[in-house]
């Protein structure tokens, strides 16, 4: 990443750096000051079978009815929704998770616990923020079929569009579970989500959304969200 960056800031000239693999080879071999666990998460992804089960209810529309120009990430404005809990306790705090397809956008919201009323509150408040422009800016949202999201349905409503995983499925919202990754190495499981403020979770967020991808040629999602928000608002 940092090598990607590098490059497309014009600091270094290719023939002056090593390449990623080369640098990772650097800090498994010890030969410079930081260590693995200093980098973010170098993800291993396995392919897993699409199992369905039968046997949880269906909230919504199925994920298979979403178009495929949100599957292509080629349109702005499509959301996956999840949560992310510290120690299961019974009315622990959770936080709300929804990360845009195409920019990679992550809003972290921290809600009062893991019931569907506090979920819809925590999203409809970002919703909120938008103002008018909430149904462009929200095209879509994916969740999944817990009983967190039961009432999820309501923002077609508001003109958004709603879709659910199939149940048991969660990697169908692999965005999301990518940057819930990046929420743990923040807040690990087991430990509760109350020792955390709303400021702290909205911090761990602007890292997160501050952070040079190379899926985006080296932008940040902030960078590729504003420029979304800047062509709506132009509109």
């Amino acid at each position: 990443m940092c090598v990607g960056k590098a490059l497309e800031t014009k600091r270094f000239r290719r023939d002056q750096i090593v390449c990623t693999k080369t640098l990772y080879n650097y800090v498994d071999n010890g030969l410079i000051r930081i260590q693995n666990m200093d980098l973010p998460e170098k993800l291993k992804r396995s392919t897993k079978k699409n199992r369905v089960r039968k046997n949880k209810r269906i909230l919504g529309d199925s994920i298979e009815l979403r178009p495929q120009s949100v599957e292509l990430r080629e349109e702005f404005g499509h959301w996956e929704a999840d949560t992310v809990v510290g120690s299961k306790y019974e009315d622990e705090p959770c936080t709300v998770t929804l990360v845009e397809r195409k920019t990679r956008k992550a809003i972290w919201i921290k809600a009062a616990d893991h019931t569907a009323e506090s979920v819809q509150d925590a999203i409809h408040s970002v919703m909120i923020h938008f103002g008018s422009m909430a149904a462009a800016v929200f095209k879509s949202v994916t969740g999944d079929n817990g009983s967190e999201f039961a009432r999820l349905i309501e923002l077609a409503a508001q003109g958004t569009n709603v879709y659910f995983t199939h149940p048991y499925s969660s990697w169908e919202k692999g965005t999301n579970e990518c940057h819930n990754k990046l929420l743990r190495r923040f807040v690990p499981k087991g430990v509760s989500m109350a020792r955390y403020s709303a400021e702290d979770i909205a911090y761990m967020a602007d890292w997160a959304n501050t952070l040079p991808r190379k899926i985006l040629g080296y932008r940040t999602p902030d960078e590729l969200f504003d420029a979304e928000l800047d062509r709506i608002y132009a509109l």
